[in-house]
């Protein structure tokens, strides 16, 4: 396994941290948006504070490392490797934290097939490896989203939870996938989720404890997990090639193994 220094060049070198592609604009619309509670970047969460632009970006500067300046209105943007590596250390102890419970649950879900469902497979197998049931509920609910009135699926692959559209996985900030599998599950529950987007948000909400993996322009888990609503939120640039994440997901296998 790779020395945190080295951890921490090959997220700058990959641009998973340090000088990310996500845009400053986009950041900060992200985040003005948020401000004004529209419901697409909330992610399926509420807030007990009020979290004004100025205050989010103030958050966002602390949790993720973005710029501080509110003058700063375009151009590069940044996430600080350092806290991405801290979080890793932490969500690593929170798993391994599930896993030391008597038969434990847990439930993998992703947003991000094209770059984060690299880690959450290996995260998923390594739950299977150290006896732990992996949740699979509402597997073939179906409804008509976000995705330009197009009929989505929830389909697994690897016991982590995905949404299809007519035979491939997709891109989803939606909450409501999340949300009907706490329906299908009734009173049974996860010691843990391992999710991102719309699918850690709603776990959270629902009161499920929930670790997750969000952009510099996703907020909304980082004012959850401010609230005390989730557990963990890693920052990092969630979409670059996804075999650039294996360092990374060595690091938090790693972690867990030591320590659960």
């Amino acid at each position: 396994m790779l020395s945190r220094d080295e951890l921490r060049e090959h997220l700058i070198r990959t641009r998973i941290a340090g000088d990310v592609a996500t845009s400053r604009e986009n950041n900060l619309d992200h985040y003005a948006s948020l401000a004004n509670r529209d419901p697409s970047y909330t992610f399926g969460l509420s807030f007990e504070q009020e979290w004004s632009f100025r205050d989010i970006l103030a958050l966002m500067a602390k949790s993720v490392g973005v710029s501080p300046d509110p003058a700063h209105h375009a151009g590069q943007d940044t996430i600080d490797p350092d806290r991405t590596i801290d979080a890793l250390d932490a969500m690593a102890d929170r798993i391994a934290a599930a896993l030391r419970k008597d038969s434990p649950k847990l439930l993998f879900a992703t947003g991000h097939p094209t770059g984060l469902l690299a880690i959450h497979l290996e995260l998923a197998r390594l739950a299977r490896e150290r006896g732990a049931t992996l949740l699979s509920p509402a597997e073939g609910w179906a409804y008509y989203g976000s995705g330009f009135g197009r009929r989505r699926v929830i389909r697994y692959l690897g016991d982590v939870a995905m949404l299809d559209d007519r035979g491939g996985f997709v891109h989803t900030h939606d909450a409501a996938p999340m949300e009907a599998m706490i329906a299908a599950m009734g009173g049974e529950r996860p010691d843990l989720v391992v999710a991102d987007h719309g699918w850690a948000g709603a776990a959270a909400e629902a009161g499920i404890p929930t670790v997750g993996f969000a952009d510099s322009n996703d907020p909304a888990l980082f004012l959850g997990e401010a609230e005390g609503k989730i557990d963990v939120v890693v920052p990092l640039d969630d979409n670059v090639l996804p075999r650039y994440y294996s360092p990374l997901t060595e690091w938090l296998v790693t972690g867990v193994s030591r320590a659960s």
